[in-house]
């Protein structure tokens, strides 16, 4: 195999990465590969404790793309064995535990999914069941004699539970050591993770060279912020563009994204290039473009990513012809409403921040300050069946996107 100069792969694959440790080990290995033809062992993992996969876990299935370009061996690993303990970073308490038809079916929508980014051909999907199953009573023991408690709750997330009186359960002390044994079965020499995967990353270092192999490269990437501007983009929160979602939703909910995000989100998320990007950041900083213009195309490259460029055309025209008033901000607000069965308007009001209380909504559909795409409301008992996107107009500057989720 003819890989492309070490210092081409290393600008490529260091772009847009928080952080690496090491540098030095990354290039090493890259040299060698080189010159014995052998690909890099590039792995990341995914519990599948959520049927979807979203554009913040893209971040890094990007990042392992661009290994697969270079030439060398990505292994998407499916935790379906760490799924059941549940992996603890950024967790204020216990996860609970997944049942094993949950695990199967959220494990195949990520197969499905992950590669409308990957490359089927050269990515191998392995499962961690594959050898955790098969660890004895005393291969566990002899694994979990390698960390002490002392060093677990040096942990962040560990430390913060601890301090306050959160209970941590023995199982949660496992699960870093489990992934860090994943490593070890894959003989990894780069792992790739959010931010907030470090303390796993790391371990994983330290697990290996008990185990006799060179210890793994660990590359952390930024974590993106969700359609709030707040939170990590989770689908838990809500706040989340998931790939597998129809074009019109991935357009809707890049639109709804705080200007801020704006610039985040071309440089982790799409394939703009980074001139072209800086170009942006530039306009946007000296206000020599209005953020709905660089937004719309956002929402385009997203759409055109997971659908095609013809998909992210229609969305775009099915959104202006939905949501093209004049008055009407291209950046509205949008609420996700379960289809089940009719629901008061004032309870949904108040449930997408329209208003404070279900008595303050009911006074502004009496008086008349309620719309519905465009119809008057003015029963404060109605109920509205959200099967189609609807535009809730509340006052004269207030508006939100109703959008249907199964």
């Amino acid at each position: 195999m003819k890989f492309p100069p070490v210092k081409e792969q290393l600008d490529l694959l260091l772009r847009g990465v928080e952080e690496t440790i090491l540098v030095d080990d990354l290039e090493r290995k890259l040299e060698r590969s080189e010159k014995s033809g052998e690909p890099l062992i590039v792995k990341e993992g995914f519990d599948p404790t959520a049927p979807d996969l979203h554009i913040g876990h893209t971040v890094t299935i990007r990042k392992l793309r661009q290994f697969q370009e270079l030439g060398h061996q990505v292994v998407f690993l499916i935790g379906d064995f760490t799924g059941r303990v549940g992996d603890p970073s950024g967790r204020s308490k216990t996860r609970p535990p997944m049942t094993e038809e949950e695990i199967k079916r959220n494990a195949q929508t990520y197969q499905d999914q992950v590669f409308k980014i990957l490359d089927p051909k050269k990515t191998h999907v392995r499962f961690n069941s594959e050898w955790h199953g098969a660890l004895s009573p005393y291969d566990f023991l002899h694994l979990t004699s390698h960390y002490t408690v002392a060093r677990m709750l040096e942990r962040d997330d560990f430390d913060k539970r601890f301090k306050s009186g959160q209970p941590i359960a023995i199982l949660e002390f496992l699960y870093p050591l489990l992934q860090a044994y994943d490593s070890v079965a894959l003989r990894a020499d780069v792992e790739l993770g959010g931010t907030d995967q470090k303390f796993n990353l790391l371990l994983g270092r330290t697990v290996q060279e008990h185990y006799g192999v060179e210890p793994q490269v660990c590359m952390m990437l930024p974590l993106l912020a969700g359609t709030d501007g707040v939170e990590k983009m989770s689908k838990s929160l809500g706040n989340y563009i998931g790939i597998h979602e129809p074009p019109q939703e991935i357009y809707g909910k890049t639109l709804s994204i705080p200007d801020e995000l704006i610039v985040p989100y071309f440089v982790l998320a799409t394939d703009v290039p980074p001139s072209e990007i800086a170009q942006i950041a530039e306009d946007l900083k000296q206000g020599r473009t209005n953020p709905r213009d660089p937004k719309r195309r956002l929402a385009r490259e997203l759409v055109a990513l997971y659908h095609s460029r013809e998909a992210a055309e229609q969305a775009e025209a099915a959104f202006d012809r939905l949501f093209g008033k004049k008055e009407v901000p291209d950046d509205v607000r949008v609420y996700y409403v379960e289809v089940h069965e009719p629901q008061p308007l004032a309870y949904v009001m108040v449930a997408s921040g329209s208003c404070h209380s279900n008595s303050e909504a009911r006074r502004l559909i009496q008086g008349g300050g309620v719309q519905l795409d465009g119809e008057k409301i003015s029963d404060p008992m109605y109920h509205v069946y959200v099967d189609k996107p609807l535009l809730l107009k509340v006052g004269k500057r207030f508006f939100v996107r109703l959008v249907p989720i199964a």
